[in-house]
Parts: structure tokens; sequence; C-alpha cells
């Protein structure tokens, strides 16, 4: 059975390699944005009376 080139090797690498980024690339720009739920306007907020 031939072996491959170093040369061939490096190849493969870099074509596997752009393909990996490409997939990352495209699923990071694919993703739709979940539309955040619209909360009561003015937070509450629990105030502590401190009895010393």
């Amino acid at each position: 059975m031939p072996q491959m080139a170093p040369l061939l090797w490096l190849n493969l690498l870099l074509f596997s390699s752009v393909v990996f980024l490409l997939f990352v690339i495209s699923n990071y720009f694919i993703k739709t944005p979940s539309k955040m739920e619209k909360t009561s306007s003015t937070p509450q907020s629990n105030h502590l009376n401190w009895k010393w």
C-alpha cells in the first residue's frame, strides 16, 4: 500500500481546518437570537429596616 507524501498530509490538514472553520462560522451566524420576554418595568426591591 503506498504511503502519503508529507505535502499531501499538509494539504489534508489545511483542507480539514478550513472546513472546520467554515462549519463553526456558519453555525455562529445561522443561529437565530431568542427574543427576551419583557418583564415589569419597575424592579421590586426589598427594604429591610434594621432595628439594633
